[in-house]
């Protein structure tokens, strides 16, 4: 992976493919929607393949990171460029010392690879789409451009740009192509995103001018390793506020209780490309965000007793609230936005619980969700072109009439559901089996597994609603999926399976990276000391 090869070039080919696509899309007459349509799948599909090739390369030619990951101390927990593949370091903008600076870890491959594969299947499921199609297609490859840069920046200054620059075309998305109410629903979307990109604002530069090293202050390993507001800082007392602002603004991407409440409207209102993306991948965006920021830049804070309590029952409220919220819809996409609210405190519950199993438990649901979830919204959208409506009271019977539609359903319902077998189960229970080692949170980690049962309520009876019993007369003329609603879904329901049989595949992608994420907290069993004074 040395330099002058593929890996010197590859994270900036993903990101800027998209963009390359867009500007060629603007250049093509606004009638011609095949050759723009196809413009989105080339570009997106090129992104998938060298997604694939990363991934690829990363789990099987790793072991640099693994002996990076072992030969730090624990005693001077440090990141360093060593511990990412395909870094490059540029100089962007010289006077204020910010780089183009970029990299991959077993965390974000995990997420670029997910995100390459949504990204090329909603360009699939966009067709039907005829107004704006060349707005449409160029605002949804800026988008994934902008989701892009955001896992693979190591410099502070560059993530957030591109954490900014998928503001404006999912605004547009949302308030062009939606629904009834899609003006109120985009509004709602900008103003609490733009509300928490304020407090990431707010923190990126307290660090850059609190930095040492004014040339490295935007260098996110160099902040993680310096600790600018740890103990040994003379402001120290600023650590908490700074974690408490990275963290509303990643909570709201999540999205954690309570700043989940835009999420609904932007899911119901969106068109279902859009959904996919959403639920699929910026959602993932806040866990990342905490992960890869919030928890390292700021150890002290993150580690002491307050944070892991605090942290933890704002996961169990989105887990029981989510599925009770869930289970209250008539509104079949509804019904899978709030699922997605439940299934999401998963994440953060691991996250809270600092043990290596259920960290690598929350990673792995932020990549089983984004699976199941961007396959459940497919298919509210393949009922949705059907019947134009989304209400669960109405349907029922479609089963039986639609039975490779039915078929597929099942998987990616029971996925959510967390049918062992399936990818959802494994993740879930990894967050459990390590939350419960915690010994601070376990009545929480046990109170959460009401979700559980919950879950299965909801997916259940959505399941008897709409696919099973006699079929309604209005349905009887019902196609069963076509082949690009196939081929949006297949692949979906074979990573379902395959993750679910399988997890290895993906587990050892993250493991390492996850050791060392704990390492640099100071809780990793070669810093016991640390981890007796926080109490766990």
């Amino acid at each position: 992976m040395g330099a002058g090869t593929l890996a010197s070039y590859v994270l900036t080919l993903i990101t800027f493919i998209p963009l390359l696509g867009m500007a060629i899309i603007l250049c093509l007459p606004k009638t011609s929607h095949q050759a723009i349509r196809g413009i989105a799948v080339i570009s997106t599909g090129i992104v998938l393949a060298l997604c694939i090739w990363l991934w690829r390369d990363f789990a099987f030619n790793q072991h640099y990171l693994i002996e990076a990951t072992q030969a730090v101390s624990a005693a001077t927990p440090t990141i360093q460029p060593a511990n990412f593949c395909c870094y490059v370091s540029k100089p962007w903008i010289p006077s204020f010392h910010i780089y183009y600076k970029v990299g991959a870890d077993g965390l974000s491959i995990s997420l670029i690879f997910l995100t390459g594969l949504l990204s090329f299947l909603a360009a699939f499921s966009a067709f039907h789409i005829e107004k704006g199609v060349k707005g449409f297609y160029a605002l949804y490859l800026l988008l994934v451009t902008g989701m892009m840069g955001v896992f693979v920046s190591l410099d502070f200054f560059l993530f957030y740009v591109f954490w900014e620059l998928m503001l404006l075309p999912m605004y547009f998305l949302i308030g062009l192509w939606g629904g009834p109410r899609r003006e109120y629903a985009a509004i709602k979307f900008f103003l609490y995103t733009l509300v928490g990109s304020v407090l990431i604002l707010l923190a990126m530069l307290a660090f850059y001018f609190k930095a040492a090293d004014k040339d490295l202050a935007f260098d996110i390993p160099y902040l993680i390793s310096s600790q600018v507001f740890g103990p040994n800082s003379d402001w120290h007392w600023l650590e908490k506020w700074l974690f408490l602002a990275l963290f509303i603004g990643f909570a709201i991407k999540v999205p954690v209780f309570p700043f989940h409440t835009w999420l609904p409207d932007a899911h119901v209102e969106a068109p279902t490309a859009i959904s996919v993306i959403l639920a699929g991948v910026l959602l993932k965006m806040g866990g990342y965000g905490i992960l890869r920021l919030n928890y390292p830049l700021l150890v002290s804070t993150a580690t002491s007793e307050f944070v892991i309590m605090a942290l933890a029952s704002l996961g169990f409220v989105s887990i029981v609230y989510g599925a009770l919220c869930a289970m209250a819809q008539t509104d079949f996409k509804k019904l899978v936005a709030y699922s997605s609210v439940s299934h999401m405190g998963y994440v953060l519950l691991g996250i809270a619980s600092l043990r290596p199993g259920a960290i690598n438990g929350a990673i792995f649901q932020m990549f089983n969700h984004g699976l199941s979830s961007a396959m459940m919204f497919l298919l509210v959208g393949v009922l949705y072109d059907r019947a134009h409506h989304r209400d669960l009271n109405r349907f029922g019977g479609i089963g039986l009439h639609m039975p490779k539609y039915f078929a597929l359903a099942i998987v990616g319902f029971f996925a959510a559901l967390g049918l062992p077998g399936l990818n959802g189960f494994i993740s879930e229970a990894m967050v459990f089996l390590g939350s419960f080692q915690n010994a601070m949170i376990r009545p929480l980690v046990v109170a959460s597994t009401l979700g559980i049962v919950l879950g299965a309520g909801y997916i259940l009876w959505a399941v008897q609603r709409v696919y099973l019993g006699p079929l309604k007369e209005e349905y009887k003329g019902f196609p069963d999926v076509s082949w690009v609603e196939a081929f949006t879904l297949v692949p979906l329901a074979v990573g379902c399976i395959v993750f679910g049989v399988y997890p290895k595949l993906m587990l050892d992608v993250f493991a390492p990276t996850t050791d060392l994420f704990l390492k640099v907290l100071h809780v990793s069993a070669n810093a016991a000391a640390t981890v007796a004074q926080a109490g766990f």
